[in-house]
């Protein structure tokens, strides 16, 4: 599994031209299911998500997770994470979890991250043409990928 994650003051989700999904402060987050991916790649990265350090503490110093802040997750599937991009100009999606298999998994990292952070999550709609309308605070961007645990 793939994640975007980016700190933000706000951010929403639009399908078919209407709001589907609103955040205030908190995280923006872009997930990407690969073939292959577990239940235990979803709990290993919904788990960094929660705690990563990337908020101001008093000092400015990024020091505190979304918890700590009061803030609130917004999770969007986004398949073209996982783009190979190697031959040609044409990206290839071939890597990206069939939506049998991805739904589940995005579901489950939906749960995790709600457990975690001890809030419900707020979410776009899998599969659908959305429209993500955010401002980046920092801006702060981190990729996370399952596979590369660092």
């Amino acid at each position: 599994m793939r994640a975007v994650v980016q700190r933000v003051d706000g951010a929403a989700v639009h399908i078919d031209g209407a709001e589907h999904a609103r955040i205030g402060r908190g995280l923006l987050v872009l997930l990407g299911v690969e073939v292959g991916d577990t239940p235990a790649d979803a709990e290993w990265l919904c788990g960094k998500i929660a705690r990563l350090r990337i908020f101001p503490d008093a000092e400015g110093v990024m020091n505190l997770d979304v918890t700590q802040v009061g803030g609130e997750l917004l999770l969007v599937s986004q398949f073209t994470l996982h783009a190979a991009t190697a031959k040609g100009n044409r990206p290839s999606y071939i890597r990206a979890a069939r939506p049998e298999e991805a739904v589940p998994l995005y579901l489950r990292a939906k749960q995790l991250l709600a457990a975690a952070v001890g809030r419900p999550v707020r979410t776009g709609e899998f599969g659908a043409d959305m429209q993500v309308d955010l401002r980046n605070d920092g801006p702060v961007t981190i990729i996370i990928d399952s596979r590369v645990r660092e």
